[in-house]
């Protein structure tokens, strides 16, 4: 014999098995599915936007690096000095800020020192070389979104 309180309670739980049933039921309905934008502009698997993760990722491939951080969006080089100009090197973050593919979700900062008397001493870093790294990131993270449009 169950007393009030049980058969409350097993009313309940039954209650919500039928439910649970017949939401499963309606999510298996015949109707299609509606398809991923595979390319929007958010991708959202990492903190940031893929495009422009994976585009700054290859960018940089010939530089040493020292950070990586998918969710906050920063990527840290070491210092690389380029093998036809041992007597400079330079040193490169780039933070991704948004998960839209927009130019202005990337910031690239640069240092640059020379060597002089056997020290390296800092120099300045000529702004359109920031911008053309920039504007390398943003070419091939387009070309990373065109490509899944493509697919």
């Amino acid at each position: 014999m169950m007393t009030s309180g049980h058969s409350t309670l097993f009313r309940i739980g039954r209650t919500g098995l039928v439910a649970m049933a017949a939401l499963a039921l309606v999510s298996c309905g015949g109707k299609d599915r509606p398809k991923a934008d595979l390319a929007a502009s958010k991708i959202t698997t990492i903190g940031v936007n893929s495009y422009l993760w994976r585009a700054s990722l290859d960018a940089l491939s010939f530089m040493p690096l020292v950070q990586t951080d998918s969710n906050g969006g920063v990527i840290v080089t070491d210092w690389y000095a380029n093998p036809n100009n041992a007597g400079e090197r330079m040193k490169v973050t780039v933070t991704i800020l948004d998960q839209d593919l927009r130019a202005d979700a990337l910031r690239v900062a640069a240092s640059r020192q020379v060597a002089q008397n056997g020290v390296w001493v800092d120099a300045p870093v000529q702004a359109a070389t920031v911008q053309k790294l920039e504007d390398i990131i943003l070419t091939k993270a387009r070309d990373l979104r065109r490509g899944a449009v493509a697919e």
